[in-house]
């Protein structure tokens, strides 16, 4: 059995920001641990992944370079890269390429004087766990989402044939889960909803969820007491025995402040504004994450909507071609900020100046909301967003929805009115107060889970034990 001064765990993250970030906190959180850290990546990903572990001589790097194939733009390592989701799948093949040189890489580890106890892999290299299996070493599943969507998705697609004949908009019955909200079949994501069988994404994902779930357990980057009525559930579509490991809120191991990563410059510039606001709670800030495409006329009816509110605001835009309507600059000016770098999300929500959070609801953006006490205001727009909406909203009551935003394949325009009164409901309505009592309630739940004697602390050792003796 390795000595605990010696385990060593390998990590391979998809690349994709969202995929990887709460797995670099993850090893940051092991390395504390005295525990040797490999984080495998392509070159272009390791060149942000090493600013990030600069200062943490446990964690170190492996390059293997990434495949160049027909159908995918040259030097896209990364799906923040790629021109628009239509190169998705192309991207997700390309990945498959990588097994070689990753088994050569496993091959050399073992023959080290540290061979790994474990390899954390991203649901979407599913290959990984083949390569795994014929080196005995055990494989972890990462997929970057909470306990209760990740069950929902499973059932459906495992229901799939009993919920053919259930109109999109009727309850769904799950069977052997018990939902805190009222579930329909235009909640659940656009792959889940009733696949076609022939449709190559479709067959991807298949691929990948049976290794998935022959996996030796899954990371979840989420917390006991959030989601600890799910657990079972989850854990009946995995075989042999496989745990789910609670280990969140992964974002809490980094303490603020420790990632220089960014541009300091930049978040100083930030926070200097945020400080500026000097009623605290006052300011909603907006960001639709990494992944989603919103239109140029859509992002319009969001910049009238947030001048129309009265609150300050601060919002990430990623949109290259959209630019503020004519005549709103003016009106903003001193009010509202609009950036259009990376920002330290995290950093952001935890400043006393910020109330409230326009979210489109992924994963790490509702954790980190969470964790900083901050209500949402729910905006989902692709994958299992629809879900996190409903579980912060009707489920935990720790924010509110934007009315008319329609199911995830319509492309109508949600109003400017509907995201103002949203935004006016959130920041100073009497729902909105309860939301934000709620969130607050979340977060100190969510800070003691990290800390030691919490959940999540515990399962964390228990996690490192139990690889340690398999081995």
């Amino acid at each position: 059995m390795p000595s605990p001064s010696s385990s060593h765990v390998v990590i391979f993250p998809f690349m994709a920001q969202g995929h990887t970030l709460p797995l670099l906190y993850l090893s940051k959180a092991l390395s504390r641990q005295q525990i040797m850290v490999t984080i495998i990546t392509t070159p272009s990903n390791a060149t942000s992944i090493a600013k990030t572990i600069a200062n943490h001589p446990k964690i170190s790097l492996v390059e293997i370079p990434f495949p160049t194939i027909d159908g995918l733009p040259k030097d896209c390592e990364n799906t923040s890269q790629l021109p628009s989701m239509e190169f998705h799948l192309p991207f997700l093949h390309a990945t498959k390429q990588l097994q070689k040189p990753f088994e050569q890489v496993l091959q050399t580890m073992l023959e080290s004087k540290t061979p790994p106890i474990c390899v954390i892999s991203d649901f979407f290299l599913g290959w990984t766990l083949a390569s795994c299996q014929a080196f005995g070493v055990p494989r972890l599943v990462f997929h970057g989402l909470g306990i209760l969507s990740m069950a929902i998705i499973k059932s459906s697609w495992f229901h799939a044939p009993q919920l053919e004949s259930v109109s999109m908009f009727d309850p769904l019955d799950l069977p052997g889960m018990k939902l805190p909200f009222t579930l329909t079949r235009a909640d659940l994501p656009g792959s889940t909803n009733l696949p076609e069988h022939d449709d190559k994404f479709y067959q991807f994902i298949q691929e990948v969820g049976e290794a998935d779930v022959k996996s030796w357990g899954v990371i979840v980057n989420s917390f006991e007491e959030l989601e600890k009525s799910h657990i079972q559930a989850f854990e009946s579509f995995y075989i042999n025995g496989a745990k789910a490991w609670c280990l969140g809120p992964l974002c809490l191991y980094e303490k603020m402040g420790s990632d220089k990563s960014t541009n300091q410059d930049h978040s100083c510039t930030l926070t200097q504004w945020l400080t500026e606001q000097v009623t605290p709670d006052s300011v909603i800030y907006v960001s639709f994450g990494t992944q989603a495409d919103v239109s140029d006329s859509q992002l319009d009816e969001v910049a009238f909507a947030l001048e129309e509110s009265g609150s300050p605001f601060l919002w990430v835009v990623r949109s290259k071609t959209w630019s503020l309507p004519t005549g709103l600059e003016e009106k903003i000016k001193n009010r509202g900020l609009i950036v259009r770098e990376w920002v330290n999300q995290r950093q952001i929500l935890s400043h006393r100046a910020i109330g409230g959070f326009l979210s489109h609801c992924g994963w790490n953006s509702v954790l980190e909301s969470v964790s900083a006490g901050v209500p949402i205001l729910a905006w989902p727009m692709i994958a299992e967003q629809s879900l996190n909406a409903k579980f912060i909203v009707d489920g935990l009551g720790a924010g509110l929805s934007v009315e008319g935003v329609q199911n995830q394949v319509s492309k109508i325009l949600v109003s400017r009115q509907a995201i103002c009164e949203g935004v006016e409901e959130l920041m100073g309505g009497s729902k909105g107060r309860i939301a934000k009592e709620r969130a607050q309630a979340l977060g100190r739940v969510a800070g003691r889970a990290v800390q030691k004697g919490g959940s999540s602390h515990d399962t964390l050792n228990k996690l490192i034990d139990q690889l340690r003796v398999s081995m």
